[in-house]
């Protein structure tokens, strides 16, 4: 049982060492994983460099539709809400 519950923070893990950006967004509705921080941290403790950036919550967005189907609400201002964007570099 416990791989079952794992498996989401594996993937997510997986997913920021390609190289691609995730935000908490993204961890919780593609992956399940409610603690992005502590991901990042740990992937700090192991020694890779993280990068962060803001980006608007409409690109978060975007990027879970790709996978998903993510519709915020008609009256969130998702232009002037900024995510933390995260990514390691290879």
């Amino acid at each position: 049982m416990s791989s079952i519950r794992h498996s989401g923070v594996l993937a997510a893990r997986e997913h920021l060492l390609s190289g691609e950006p995730m935000t908490r967004l993204e961890a919780i509705v593609l992956f399940g994983v409610p603690d992005l921080t502590k991901l990042i941290s740990d992937l700090r403790r192991d020694g890779f460099i993280v990068h962060t950036r803001q980006i608007a919550y409409i690109a978060a967005v975007a990027r879970v539709n790709r996978h998903a189907v993510l519709q915020p609400p008609a009256n969130l201002p998702v232009k002037e809400i900024m995510l933390t964007d995260y990514w390691v570099s290879k």
